[in-house]
């Protein structure tokens, strides 16, 4: 087992992004930290260190326990990293599904008319 690792493989190989691609874009966009701070994808990671991935609201937080550079099953993944995302940042998705989604994202163009029959109804209660 190596004790170094890029940081885009860990990352596709803990199972945190479904590509290499994903996790390279993701982090050249600076959504993932290492200790704080921003990093490429050719950053060699250790063991021991805090990952810090933004996933649209959330900031999720991951410790390093060991390097793995080969993609493994669900089970053998959580060997390698341990979840320390804090309560308060779960609880921001919890919050976000329970408001009700009027809003629509821009760039999704008109709603369809089962969609803007949807929102009339919703409106009217």
């Amino acid at each position: 087992m190596a004790d170094k690792c890029r940081i885009d493989k860990w990352l596709w190989a803990v199972r945190l992004f479904k590509t290499r691609t994903l996790a390279a874009d993701a982090i050249s966009s600076g959504k993932v930290k290492v200790e704080e701070e921003s990093v490429k994808s050719s950053f060699q990671l250790t063991p021991g260190k805090i990952v810090t991935v933004r996933k649209g609201l959330v900031k999720y937080k991951y410790r390093v326990l060991g390097i793995l550079e080969k993609r493994v099953g669900a089970e053998l993944a959580k060997q390698y990293c341990e979840d320390i995302t804090p309560e308060e940042e779960l609880m921001k998705l919890r919050v976000d599904k329970m408001l009700p989604s009027v809003f629509r994202e821009k760039g999704t163009g008109r709603p369809t008319k089962k969609e803007r029959r949807d929102l009339d109804e919703w409106m009217e209660d």
